[in-house]
């Protein structure tokens, strides 16, 4: 019998998947029984992923996705959609970040973030957006903000930026698109530790920076998976409009 929260049959792309988060909700998705268009631009990291989605009898397909590059975008979409059906679900991931004091960022740095965390989740959401409009069929769009939405970090001004933008970003298309039964939602995590920042965390100078948190600890992949699965199914189809924060309290603390 179906739950709630199952994804059993339907089309999921997530992007920034091929590692990190993005690799998490990948195989998160796909055990609910998603198929699952996993993309990237570093497409060979990609085929250990799908692999591993295999192993549980699981589907998923890698395609070449840049972002910060428009047309990119609307080729990948078209070829996952072609290669897996209508997508039901984005999961809107991809992003980076440059950690520098304001006076030392420059132009390129700017554009280079702006590119991916903003521009280039706003393309991928509006390209997404309008083929589940074409369809009729609706769908649920969860854009990855961040803490950094709700409060400024230091060393962090332009990616703050971004994902503020993310944030409004996310209510004004769940506005537009309410007519057409397509959600968007957000999951503004808090810090988790993945294979990029372990190694950070684990240093003397982030166990000093973990000491100021709330609760005294770093988050695992795992602890978004709640948020994750809400947004993704009829669980949360009363749902729009609205950003879930999930960092263990760390905007009450800081």
């Amino acid at each position: 019998m179906s739950t709630p929260f199952a994804l059993d049959g339907q089309t999921v792309l997530v992007t920034g998947a091929s590692s990190g988060l993005g690799r998490h909700f990948s195989l998160t998705l796909a055990k609910a029984g998603a198929k699952v268009a996993v993309c990237a631009r570093r497409t060979e990291k990609l085929a250990s992923l799908v692999e591993e989605i295999e192993t549980f009898d699981g589907r998923a397909m890698a395609f070449a996705m840049d972002v910060a590059d428009v047309t990119s975008i609307a080729a990948a979409v078209d070829a996952a959609e072609t290669e897996l059906g209508p997508i039901s679900v984005l999961v809107n991931n991809a992003g980076i970040s440059v950690q520098k004091s304001a006076v030392d960022m420059t132009p390129e740095d700017y554009d280079t973030l702006m590119d991916t965390n903003q521009k280039g989740a706003y393309f991928t959401a509006v390209e997404v957006g309008k083929r589940m409009i074409a369809h009729g069929h609706g769908g649920s769009i969860i854009n990855i903000a961040s803490v950094a939405s709700l409060r400024p970090l230091a060393q962090l001004s332009t990616y703050c930026m971004s994902k503020a933008a993310v944030s409004h970003m996310t209510r004004a298309l769940a506005v537009e698109w309410a007519r057409y039964n397509v959600r968007v939602n957000a999951i503004a995590p808090g810090y988790i530790e993945t294979e990029m920042n372990s190694e950070y965390f684990a240093s003397d100078h982030g166990q000093s920076f973990v000491k100021r948190f709330l609760r005294r600890r770093v988050g695992v992949p795992e602890n978004l998976d709640g948020a994750l699965m809400l947004l993704a199914t009829q669980a949360g189809e009363f749902m729009t409009g609205e950003q879930i924060v999930v960092d263990d309290g760390l905007n009450l603390a800081m």
